[in-house]
């Protein structure tokens, strides 16, 4: 009779999972168009919905009324898990995008375009392979949220020593120092998690550029705060 009751309870909380099933391909579908074609959407989803069914299994109605705004945060946060997990930033490749972000930026102040990889190999003296998969690396951990991107890297023991106010007020003095449409660039990318096409669209401005802005406010936030 105990053991039908649990199967019984275990097959409706299985039910309540397949219910949010779309919303969970939805997300990864949405962080997928945000990320290079080498992470598999399909892995993404995966995740998420192992992650789903694993809350829906402990999920208590009376403790949240909501299955969904209680599961929502806590799958998105399965995903970046699954990419923190790839080993995006080792120490290496961090001296490295930090070379290339360098080298980008007096390309095109000089070019006013965007190298390709074998330029920035020729530049930097690497191989086309090691800068393509440092490119890689940098974009995929551009998705992740401030706080990461911030902390990222041997200087992130500045950053965990500073105030959580304190950061927020750097944030807005370093987002003061933009123009109107630059800071629309952060909050479409941040808040509102539209992809680089998306915010191109929306604001006529090249992918490539976004892309500059969003690394420079990343760059002077961590130069305002000592890091």
């Amino acid at each position: 009779m105990i053991a039908a009751y649990t199967q019984d309870l275990k097959h409706k909380k299985d039910e309540l999972a397949i219910q949010y099933l779309p919303a969970v391909k939805a997300m990864a579908f949405r962080l997928k168009e945000r990320l290079p074609s080498s992470v598999d959407y399909m892995d993404l989803s995966a995740i998420g919905t192992e992650e789903l069914i694993k809350l829906a299994r402990k999920y208590d109605e009376k403790l949240n009324d909501s299955f969904w705004g209680y599961a929502k945060k806590r799958v998105y946060g399965a995903m970046l898990d699954y990419l923190r997990s790839l080993d995006i930033l080792s120490r290496s490749s961090r001296k490295l995008i930090k070379a290339i972000d360098y080298a980008v930026e007096d390309y095109r102040a000089i070019h006013d375009e965007e190298p390709s990889d074998e330029q920035l190999a020729a530049i930097l003296n690497e191989s086309v392979e090691k800068i393509h998969e440092a490119r890689i690396a940098s974009s995929i951990y551009t998705v992740m949220p401030l706080q990461d991107q911030l902390q990222a890297g041997d200087e992130g023991l500045a950053l965990a020593n500073i105030e959580k106010d304190e950061l927020i007020n750097v944030i807005k003095t370093v987002l003061g120092q933009y123009s109107e449409r630059e800071q629309l660039i952060i909050q479409f990318y941040y808040f509102e998690e539209l992809s680089l096409k998306e915010i191109s669209d929306v604001l006529n401005i090249t992918e490539s550029r976004i892309s500059q802005i969003h690394k420079s406010v990343i760059h002077k936030i961590r130069e305002s705060v000592g890091a």
